[in-house]
C-alpha cells in the first residue's frame, strides 16, 4: 500500500479554499487516496464533506494512502508513490494555504 506522512500547512487547516485545493488535487489524479491523523481510520480524500469534517489542523501530520487493492489495474505502484508526493505538495507549500 502506497503511504505518504504530510504536514498541513495552511493557517487554517484543511477547511473551505485549502481543502478544496487539495480535494481537487486529489480527484485529478484518479486515484483512491484516503487521509487520516492520529491512527484514526482514513477518510476519502476526494470528498470535500469528509476532509473538512475532520478537523486536520494547521501543523498536524496525516497520513495518504492507496490500498493496494483499490489501485485501478492502470495506475502502477510507482505511479502511485509519484501522486501521493505531489499530494503532499500540495498540504505542505502555498497552495493549499
Amino acid at each position: 500500500m502506497p503511504v505518504r506522512k504530510a504536514v498541513v500547512t495552511a493557517a487554517v487547516g484543511l477547511h473551505a479554499r485549502p481543502a478544496a485545493v487539495f480535494v481537487r488535487a486529489v480527484t485529478a489524479t484518479g486515484l483512491p487516496v484516503t487521509i487520516s491523523k492520529d491512527g484514526r481510520p482514513g477518510v476519502d480524500a476526494r470528498s470535500l464533506l469528509e476532509v473538512m469534517t475532520e478537523d486536520f489542523e494547521c501543523g498536524c501530520q496525516v497520513e495518504l494512502a492507496i490500498a493496494a487493492e483499490a489501485l485501478p489495474a492502470r495506475y502502477s505502484l510507482a505511479e502511485a508513490e509519484r501522486a501521493l508526493e505531489e499530494l503532499q505538495n500540495v498540504l505542505e507549500s502555498a497552495a493549499a494555504a
